[in-house]
């Protein structure tokens, strides 16, 4: 990590060597809090750097001299510091440093200031505005063939500091008044009115001002500003608690700022239904969304200003792409949760990031969108997508604990991942289903209540629901929260008598027992002799028991798939519950079948069955046409190509029945979608199409037929720029079949339109789907161009390249050895931000011999600063040993399934 080039502007001042990171603690003193801060931003564009003066009420705890608080990359001047209540006298540091490791700024006073008293303490700065996604930073955007620059804030974890000194740790809650001098606010400001001699370095123009109001109570990684030429669109609410009305609004550029409607149509209609099941208004006076070109993650929930990246936002009003749709629900329904999970009630420490990410994650990717919109059918697709992707991140020994100890900065960027998100939204759900969703609803908002402005720890959500529910939640979630990993339940029978044993579930070829015990919510669906089901929610406390079912009717555990563990029954149990479960009027739903097959690849991918007794589950799907069943055996059939991707044969094999499954349903659906149809439909469609693209083989009519319809529709638009033949649905497939088709004319057609789209549109298009059909161009040489192109893009883009490079057979080592070659660039360039750890990740995870394993091994421990990114190596590590093992152990029944399964058929 480069040193920190911040320095304060004092004839005295003199370098701090700080104590080793590992023996010094991270948090800051406790002597002094932050009661309020006054901060004055000027941002000049064309100089592209900013200045401010912050004055900053203090409450003095305890006796101290000294004032430590959080600056990086500032230069800092003018440090004084008066007493309220006492004479007017300011008094300066005499002697200040910087500790440029922890990102602190160390002020020594002439004498002691007493606890009890208050303190006004004023600082100047200046600041650089880079483009490094992190802090205050700038973003571009293009009008009429110019680039314009624009500014925002992105400040979770640790940025804040970045852009005014602070005491920037969640627990230092402070209101916020502000004031912005920029060239496009509101009110004139003039020399008379520059105190601070904002103006004097100052790039020639008109300077204005603008006033905010001060803020409630809130910790500094949800403030937030922008500034640039961004326009509006404007709708409104009403609080259902108090008949207030709101303004919402969500602004862009100018160009694009029209496909925010659907954002701001959903975000109206949102905002009520939280305000009703919490039971808490929404504080603020307004809530505005910004909608950015340059973001390193998709969307960040600042109180009052969320910010989304473009591409994840922005919507073509005359399309009806019910994907995007979702999406765009989904991760505006997530960051307004937030407004309530976060930003009113507030984890202590970022050792408790779930109690922020989980319950967004809950709130607003299932319970709250489900209510709004059930023909999404949001529960089973929660399953499939964060249930199974919290299980492949944990069930590996580099796993980490969903409550995780964050003891610095380093740590803290690497614990956004699927585990604070997605097991933390999994558990809590499992919560949620035991106790009954209102009740445990209704303790939620009794929690948020008892630390409305506050800060939380994991006992006090759980206190919330034992007050609602009288249910011991604390005991429940202790395991499945404070340790890492989960169960797998084994399922023995004998005589009417099912034996089940729990132990940890590990992909690594073994399932190895643990000390940990937990609470297994068993949901045991049983049928009686009239066909009537029932399920017992018995809780499973002990590492083994045993219990009285009739083993002549169907039975499951975990039914509706609401555990977060996994079920491994005998090979002749299973095919019975994948029988019936296959039925017409089956007592199994949907969720049932669901996790169903997801135990089953799971099972498969470890030696503790054989391949061959598992893979049955693939049988009878065509009898399912569910979008949902559909998308689970693409991701199980891309999770198999994934470690035989370099196996001629089995590739072959998996197309072909990749092409069996998905061909009749594409010859049934067509290419056509309609505005009215089922949003299943859709769905339904654009799979089928794209797992035909995925297993194109030109010998094969039906595949070619496929391919050349796509292809056709790209000639037609690249030769007039008449979109009408491109589906939203089938922007990404139409693209990447023109890539495979047409060659290196198409692959250089599709280059342009990113570096010069003429539409909106296109535009919006070129941040993610063109980029991704460049990616997969199979000749070296357009491999070898995207690779060097990847360097041009914008930074938020670097990781897409990567994943789509990843996916492509012919690209993985090629770029797996630009990474190597190229390494120290990349991280230097990507260190601070969220997505330095997913590229070593999306890296180096797809590789599968022992020479990779141990080639990798090799150059991580060859002198890397891997601080940034700790977590990352040891998970790259264990996934290229499961491959190992999964083809050692499974190849030859792989390839005997394969073969034969049209005989099942």
């Amino acid at each position: 990590m480069i040193s920190i080039t911040s320095h304060f502007c004092y004839k005295s001042f003199e370098h701090f060597d700080p104590y080793p990171v590992t023996t010094m603690e991270y948090r800051l003193p406790t002597a002094l809090s932050p009661i309020h801060y006054d901060l004055t931003l000027f941002t000049d564009l064309s100089q592209h750097k900013f200045r401010g003066a912050v004055e900053i009420d203090l409450k003095v705890n305890a006796d101290t001299s000294e004032i430590v608080l959080n600056a990086s990359e500032l230069e800092l001047s003018e440090v004084s510091v008066t007493i309220v209540g006492g004479e007017d006298e300011a008094f300066v540091p005499i002697s200040q440093a910087i500790d440029a490791i922890n990102q602190r700024a160390i002020f020594v006073f002439p004498k002691p200031f007493a606890a009890g008293s208050s303190l006004k303490l004023f600082i100047a700065f200046v600041g650089p505005l880079s483009g490094n996604l992190i802090g205050y930073y700038e973003g571009t955007w293009e009008h009429d063939g110019q680039k314009k620059f624009y500014t925002v804030t992105q400040f979770e974890p640790t940025a804040a500091r970045r852009a005014f000194p602070c005491w920037d740790e969640p627990l230092l809650k402070a209101t916020f008044a502000m004031s912005m001098i920029s060239a496009s606010k509101q009110q004139p400001y003039g020399k008379e009115d520059d105190i601070h001699g904002f103006l004097k370095d100052a790039s020639s123009g008109d300077w204005k001002i603008t006033r905010f109001d001060t803020s409630p109570l809130m910790s500094t990684y949800i403030v937030a500003y922008a500034n640039g030429q961004f326009e509006f669109l404007e709708g409104s609410f009403t609080s259902p608690l108090s008949g207030k009305k709101r303004p919402i609004r969500v602004y862009g550029t100018p160009s694009s700022v029209h496909q925010g409607q659907y954002c701001l149509e959903v975000s109206e209609k949102v905002l009520p239904v939280y305000e009703e099941v919490f039971g808490i208004e929404y504080p603020l006076s307004k809530l505005d969304t910004l909608v950015i070109h340059d973001m390193d993650a998709y969307a960040m929930e600042n109180w009052g200003l969320i910010t989304g990246r473009a591409a994840a936002y922005l919507l073509d009003p005359k399309a009806n792409n019910v994907r995007q749709k979702q999406e765009i629900v989904l991760m505006q329904f997530h960051e307004i949760a937030h407004m309530w999970f976060g930003n009113i009630t507030t984890m202590e420490w970022w050792t408790y990031l779930y109690l922020n990410e989980g319950f967004a994650t809950l709130m607003g990717e299932l319970i709250i969108p489900d209510r709004m919109f059930p023909e999404w059918k949001l529960d089973s697709a929660f399953i499939s997508a964060h249930i199974e992707h919290a299980m492949k991140q944990d069930n590996k020994l580099s796993s980490h604990p969903v409550e995780v100890d964050c003891p610095d900065a380093n740590k803290i960027n690497q614990i956004f991942d699927g585990l604070s998100y997605s097991k933390a939204a999994s558990v809590l759900r499992m919560l949620a289903n035991h106790v009954g969703v209102e009740d445990f609803l209704k303790g939620v908002s009794m929690y948020l209540q008892a630390h409305l402005y506050g800060n939380s720890v994991t006992g006090d959500l759980w206190r919330g629901v034992e007050e609602a529910t009288g249910f011991n939640a604390s005991e429940f979630m202790d395991a499945y929260i404070s340790k890492g990993g989960f169960p797998v339940i084994t399922v023995t029978e004998s005589e009417e008598t099912i034996h089940v044993t729990q132990a940890r579930f590990l992909q690594k070829g073994t399932v190895e027992e643990a000390d940990t015990v937990w609470h297994v919510p068993l949901n045991l669906l049983t049928v009686d002799s009239q066909g009537k089901a029932s399920i017992d929610k018995i809780v499973l406390k002990s590492r083994t028991e045993s219990y009285s079912v009739n083993l002549q009717q169907p039975f499951k555990l975990n039914a509706g798939t609401f555990g977060f563990y996994r079920v491994l029954y005998t090979p002749e149990r299973f095919r019975q519950i994948a029988i019936d479960a296959a039925r017409p009027n089956s007592v199994f739903n949907a969720g049932d079948r669901l996790g169903l097959v997801q135990d089953a690849f799971a099972a498969c991918q470890c030696t503790i069955n054989e391949a061959k007794q598992r893979t049955g589950s693939f049988d009878g799907v065509q009898r399912h046409t569910r979008i949902l069943y559909l998308v689970l055996y693409f991701n199980a059939l891309q999770s198999l190509s994934t470690a035989w991707w370099e196996n001629d044969k089995v590739m072959h094999l998996l197309n072909e029945f990749r092409r069996f499954l998905f061909k009749p349903i594409a010859s049934e659906l067509g290419y056509e979608y309609s505005a009215d149809e089922n949003p299943d439909i859709s769905l339904l469609r654009t799979c089928a199409i794209s797992n035909l693209v995925s297993a194109r083989d030109e010998e094969l009519s039906n595949v070619l037929h496929c391919q050349i319809q796509l292809y056709t529709r790209f000639k037609h638009f690249h030769e007039t720029r008449d979109s009408s033949l491109i589906p939203e649905e089938l922007q990404g497939l139409i693209y990447t079949a023109a890539v495979r088709s047409g060659g290196e004319d198409a692959y250089l057609a599709i280059q342009q339109i990113i570096k010069d789209p003429r539409t909106p549109t296109e535009q919006l298009a070129a941040m993610q789907v063109l980029l991704e059909a460049m990616c997969t161009a199979e000749q070296t040489n357009l491999i070898l161009s995207t690779i060097d192109f990847m360097g041009t893009q914008r930074d938020q883009d670097y990781t897409h390249f990567v994943v789509g490079l990843m996916k492509n057979q012919n690209a993985k080592r090629l770029y797996v050895e630009h990474f190597k070659k190229t390494y120290n660039e990349i991280h230097e360039k990507l260190k601070d931000g969220f997505s330095i750890g997913q590229i070593v990740e999306s890296t180096f995870i797809p590789l599968t011999s022992e020479k990779d394993y141990k080639d990798t091994k090799a150059f991580f421990e060859d002198g890397k600063d891997t601080s940034k990114y700790a977590l990352s190596v040891p998970r790259v590590l264990e996934f290229i040993q499961e491959k190992i093992a999964f083809i050692e152990n499974s190849t030859d029944d792989l390839l005997n399934w394969l073969e034969n399964w049209k005989e099942r058929q």
